[in-house]
């Protein structure tokens, strides 16, 4: 007489499942750590370029990153964010910081913390002329 087999596709399943679900929920950390941090990347960046414009500054600069942030993740990551006034090879520019933690699968636990950087150079101002 054969072996009976019955339940151990069960078994199969489970084994395979054990290593299957770290390795996807791993992917979707990743995944979301990425888009979060490239659209941190990106509202800093706008937010560098608004704040050099000739006619605003580093608070509209820094309210134009927080919207897009807020608008395309949630405003949580857009809690820190710093405008400053630096030199970039000489000229004067704007670079605009974005600090935020993005948490394991984005509801909780180990985070990881992104600060992601924007420059941009300071628009000059022409004499004489009218806004």
């Amino acid at each position: 007489m054969g072996r009976r087999e019955d339940g151990s596709a069960v078994v199969d399943f489970v084994l395979v499942l054990v290593v299957l679900v770290p390795v996807v929920l791993g992917v979707l950390q990743v995944s979301l750590t990425l888009f979060v941090r490239n659209t941190l990347a990106a509202a800093a960046a706008d937010g560098a370029r608004i704040a050099a414009t000739a006619d605003a500054d580093g608070g509209d600069g820094a309210a134009a990153a927080r919207e897009q942030v807020a608008g395309v993740v949630a405003a949580r990551y857009a809690e820190d964010v710093r405008v400053e006034r630096v030199l970039l090879d000489g000229a004067p520019a704007y670079r605009v910081t974005v600090t935020a933690r993005v948490p394991a699968l984005g509801i909780g636990g180990p985070a990881v913390e992104l600060d992601v950087a924007g420059h941009a150079v300071e628009e000059p101002t022409v004499a004489g002329a009218t806004p």
